[in-house]
């Protein structure tokens, strides 16, 4: 039974994934399904965290939309997801930047690591 399990999740995770983490900039392009329509929208903002590991690994992005914090978590094999752009790298000294929600304006910018 357990080995039936591992065999399921690792079909899952055949899905090519960027390399990303806490600090970078990200634009996620999910499915969205509206009655019997479908659409693709992307979500752009900071990763904040990544946790879980293997089929269960989730990440949450943060964006300003109108001047109000919207944060979304992804399961990362989620089928509904696209693909994920990386398009920032952030130099951050933490891997979970939850301090990020209290902070507004110039303060809540991430310098970008120089590659």
């Amino acid at each position: 039974m357990h080995n039936l399990i591992k065999e399921v999740q690792e079909e899952h995770l055949n899905k090519e994934v960027p390399d990303f983490k806490g600090g970078d900039t990200v634009t996620v392009h999910y499915r969205i399904r509206e009655g019997n329509k479908e659409r693709i929208q992307p979500f752009q903002g900071v990763v904040l965290q990544v946790r879980g590991s293997d089929t269960t690994k989730t990440f949450t992005v943060r964006k300003i939309s109108d001047g109000i914090g919207v944060e979304r978590i992804f399961p990362l094999f989620s089928p509904n997801i696209e693909k994920i752009v990386v398009n920032k790298r952030g130099a951050v000294r933490r891997s979970r930047i939850f301090y990020l929600r209290g902070l507004q304006g110039k303060k809540s910018r991430i310098k970008e690591k120089r590659v």
